[in-house]
Parts: C-alpha cells; structure tokens; sequence
C-alpha cells in the first residue's frame, strides 16, 4: 500500500494497479468475524426487538447499546490502551455496513461510535482520553456530535454559539443553541463547537446535566424515527477549560477532519442498506406472480435488479479502496510502539483523503436513493405500506443526501480541494494539463481491446483526459472567477465522481480476474459483465457532464472545436449492455440477494 501515500486527489490523473486496492476479497478472517459478531446481534437482539426500537424507546435503545459494547462492538474505533479493540478501518467499515441494517439504531450507533466518539480518539489528551473513552466504548456513556445551528448548517464556520473564559480562568462560558442533535434525547456526552469571544472556533466536551445546558423536545422526521433528534440550549454553561477538545481556534481541524470520517462511513451504511433492499426485492420479485408468472420473469424487471446490483458493486469496490487508504495513511502517524500521533498529524492524514470521502457521500446517498425507489417500484402498491420494510428505507434513506454536509456541498468541496492541492504544489495537476493538450493535436487511434476488461480501462483513460481537458479549458478561462461558477464545479465533481466509481469498479474486477489465474468462473463473467455495463454507461454520463460544461465556457468556433476535440476522446466501441445486464439480472434472482 505504500503506494497510495499522499495520493488523494490523484486518481484523476495517475493509474493504479489492481494490486494497490483493498477490496472485500481480501478480507482476513478476523475481519470476516467482526462482520459475523454484527451480524449475529442483529438477529438475536435488534430483529425481534425492531417495533420497538422504531416507536423510539430510549430506554431499549440504551439498553442494546450498551450489550453491543459489551460485544466490542462499540469500541472498534477506540484503542486497546483505553478499553477499546483499536481495529483498522476496514474492519469498522464492515461493522458499518453490517450494522445498516438495524435502521435508526445502527444511526444511534453510528453517531455514538464514530462522529461522537472519534473527536476524542483522534484529538483528546491522554487525560481526556481515559476519562471518557472507556466508558464510550462499553456504552456505558453515549455520545453526540453538536456542530449544526438554526443559523448555520453547511456553512459551519457561520456558528452563533459562545464561549468566554471566566474571570478566573478556569471555564469557558457557553451560550447559544444547537439543531438536529443525533442521539440528543439519550446522549451523556456531546461534542460541541463554539466561537471563544465570538471569533475562534473551538470544540468542547459537554456532559449532561451541566447547569444552564437543557435539550429541546424532540423533531418530527420523514424517516430515521427510532432514532433521537433534539435541539439543544446553553444559557451561561461554565465547561471547564480542560473539556477544551484539541486547541482554542482549532476546531475546524476536528470539526471538518471528523465530518470526512462521518462521510466515509456515511458511505458503508448505504452499502448495506442497498444490500439489504436487493434482498427485499429479488426474494418479492421471486414470490409475486403477476399474468401467470414471477414478475422476477419479466426483463425489466430483471433489468432494475441488475441495475441496483451494479450499482451496490461499484459502491462496494470505492468504499473499501478508501478505506485501505485511510488506513495506511494514519499508519503514518503512529510512534514505534503503534501510539497514534497527534491532533495535527492525524487531521492531515485523514484531511488527505477528503475528496474521496466527499465523492463516497454523494455516490453512496445517491446510489442508495435509486436502490431504495427501484425496491419499491418492485414491490408495486405493497411497497408503499409500512407493513414492508422497503418502505421504511425509501424514507429513512433521504436523509443521506443532507447528513454531514449537502451534496450539493460535497459537489463544491471536491473539485475545490482538488485546486487548491494543485496550487500548494501537492498535485501536478496543471503540468499534466499542459501534456495532455499537446497530445491532443496528435492522431489516438485505438488500441487493441480484446483482452477482458481492457475496453473498460481505455474508458477510464478517456474520461481522465476528458476532465483535465475540461477542468483545464475551466481554469484558463475563467481563474479565480472559477469557484462563482458553481454550474462547471458540478459537472467538474461530477466527472470526478463517475472517474473514481469506474476505477474502483475496474481495480477490483482486474483483480478478481488476475487472481482467478486466467479460469473462467461466474464469479469472474459478473464482475467483468457489471464493469463493462457500468464504465459504458457512466462514459454516457460523462459525454454529457463535458458538453455541458464546454457550452457554458466557449461559444462558436471555439466550442465546435472543443466539441470535435470531445468526440475524439469519447470514440469506443459499444458493448450489448440488456444482454449483460439480463445475466447479471439472472444471479441476483437465483440467490435472492446482493451477489459479486
């Protein structure tokens, strides 16, 4: 994995070789028993106990908390040193997943063990440390992450909130509110952001029944309702200046670095309710008969399966590539003895991989947000019944696209943290412009593209230089004025998103195919027939995200000859995608289930 060091933002114009990616089949046992711990309390304690927990009962929320830290299953992200298990992050990707499927309570879970407790893994002292992460981790304490305001939500640096320091120097003084607390109702500890003298931002550790802090009554929500959601208050809230998190005027550090890991794993719980739904589907699709026969029998029918099915591989392949990453960068900070390193070394190495975090957040949201409406388009009029859970994961899956900054946000974040490596000199973005625009006045004839997956990798080539060439027209024409452009930053995220899910789906294909040792298998013919049909049909979309933004950038002459240069890039040959699609159609509904 060495090679992957400070690559972050680099996918768009460097290749990587298969054997660089983590993907699941690399999964080591351990691993694999994790997932299996997870999924084994799912059915003894959270399936039987479902009704319940979705009628929002605090008391069993709290209660089953608590027995999943008992399973380690709360201390995965906290180290050995302070009562937790210090797992990679692989392995707490997989929990993630896993654990999607217990609904708003994998969200209580989710919010507790990774944007409540991580602040303090990543940024505490060794006195806050053992103060509070033993009891985090047996969830014996529950904790809450409090950054969003009635006047500031992606724009979190807009924050109202105070604090002032005490005459005698022992407390800060806090005043202000806090909206949409995740585990508010049932939380004992709370991370929360404020201004020191209404300029330096800076995060704190609050605990419950501090005088002056109360909790407002709980939010009606679309979905997630068995999950907490309250406002929360401060009037004169004396915190003691040792519950400062990290440095006073450094909160952004902690706040924006802990918002990419909440992406990151934002990303895992969607793959596992996509995983979920195809199982919903597939198995009514296979029960429900319709003019004689399974609607399952029916293509189109098939066709969304399979469309769901690709989707979830590709989502699959990004998020786990991701997750190697991040694991080996903040290998990079640990001391001899595996002591992680501190606030600032960890912030820069989880800050390394903020784009691909971003591009995990809306690809996941969004994947999941057509898997979930194909669920229930399956299901027809039963879908729309609370009776059948795919009913429940079409609303609860909504919230996605606004959780841990908007996409449209994200959209922003990614092509402007892109530039902005480039201009520090982190990235040869602009010398790899430069070359790319002499090649382009040379004849590209087409390679030989007869080996498996070979056309796909050409395709992937394409679309790189396809986003240098536009991303490159963007910063000669309009320079600074480029960040006002918010229509070309789009379609620049956009071709950034579908460049990476291509590459992820193909890294892990070729490598499944490699370690196959060349034998033909179904497992080889689905992933080679799920890349194929994805990388053609995300290469659409990136013909029409060019376009789009080369019409907004150039006009007459010059346009046509963008357009000409475009069309040059975009030539391949076409593969029968409703063939492929109808096998791939065909595994899922034989299993009933997700299948690579």
């Amino acid at each position: 994995m060495a090679e992957t060091i400070r690559f972050g933002g680099r996918f768009v114009m460097e290749d990587s070789s298969p054997d660089s990616v983590v993907t699941p089949e690399d999964f080591t046992d351990e691993q694999r028993m994790m997932g299996d711990a997870a999924q084994q309390f799912l059915e003894a304690e959270i399936t039987p106990r479902d009704a319940e927990l979705e009628a929002l009962n605090y008391d069993l929320t709290v209660e089953l908390m608590r027995k999943a830290g008992e399973l380690g299953l709360l201390g995965a992200d906290v180290p050995e040193a302070y009562g937790g298990l210090g797992l990679d992050k692989v392995s707490t990707t997989l929990l993630a997943e896993t654990l999607a499927r217990a609904s708003s309570f994998a969200l209580s879970v989710g919010a507790h063990t990774g944007i409540g407790t991580l602040p303090i893994v990543f940024f505490g002292t060794p006195a806050q440390k053992q103060a509070y992460l033993p009891a985090l981790a047996t969830g014996e304490r529950i904790a809450a992450y409090c950054l969003t305001e009635p006047a500031s939500g992606s724009d979190a640096l807009g924050a109202r909130t105070t604090a002032r320091l005490s005459p005698d120097g022992k407390h800060y003084v806090l005043n202000g509110s806090k909206l949409y607390i995740t585990n508010a109702g049932f939380a004992d500890l709370f991370i929360v952001y404020a201004k020191v003298d209404g300029e330096y931002f800076t995060a704190f550790i609050i605990e419950r029944g501090m005088p002056g802090f109360s909790i407002g009554p709980e939010e009606h929500k679309m979905g997630i309702k068995g999950s907490s959601t309250r406002p929360l208050f401060f009037e004169d809230v004396a915190v003691p200046v040792a519950n400062v998190l990290g440095e006073v005027g450094k909160g952004h550090q902690i706040a924006f670095n802990i918002l990419n890991i909440g992406r990151f794993k934002l990303g895992a719980a969607c793959l596992g309710s996509s995983k979920e739904t195809i199982e919903l589907a597939s198995s009514y699709a296979n029960s429900r008969k319709q003019f004689g026969r399974a609607i399952s029998a029916y293509p189109l029918i098939g066709a969304k399966l399979a469309d769901m099915n690709i989707r979830t591989y590709v989502l699959e392949s990004m998020v786990y590539r991701t997750a190697g990453w991040i694991d080996a960068m903040l290998r990079t900070t640990e001391s001899a003895d595996g002591t992680a390193g501190d606030g600032a070394s960890v912030a820069k190495a989880i800050g390394e991989y903020a784009i691909e975090c971003s591009i995990i957040k809306v690809f996941a949201s969004e994947a999941l947000d057509f898997v979930a409406d194909e669920g229930v388009q399956i299901h027809g009029g039963y879908g729309y019944i609370r009776d059948y859970k795919v009913e429940r994961i079409y609303r609860d899956s909504r919230i996605n696209r606004i959780f841990e900054g908007t996409n449209e946000i994200n959209r922003m974040l990614i092509p402007g943290t892109l530039m902005k490596k480039a201009l520090k000199g982190e990235l040869p973005l602009l010398r790899k412009v430069r070359s790319l625009q002499a090649e382009l006045v040379q004849p590209m004839p087409l390679p030989p593209l007869d080996k498996p997956l070979s056309k796909e990798a050409f395709r992937l080539e394409q679309a790189k230089r396809v986003f240098l060439t536009v991303g490159g027209l963007a910063v000669q024409k309009l320079g600074t004025r480029l960040e006002q452009e918010q229509e070309v930053l789009c379609s620049l995220a956009d071709l950034m998103i579908q460049i990476f899910a291509m590459e992820s789906a193909l890294l892990r294909s070729q490598k499944i195919v490699n370690t196959s040792s060349g034998a033909a298998s179904e497992k080889t013919e689905n992933v080679i027939a799920m890349t194929t049909v994805f990388v053609q049909e995300a290469m659409e979309r990136v013909e029409s995200l060019a376009k789009l933004a080369l019409a907004s950038l150039e006009q007459g002459d010059h346009l046509q000859m963008q357009l000409s240069i475009l069309k040059k890039l975009m030539r391949a040959p076409l593969s029968n995608t409703v063939a492929l699609k109808r096998t791939i159609a065909a595994n899922v509904i034989r299993g009933e289930h997700y299948v690579v």
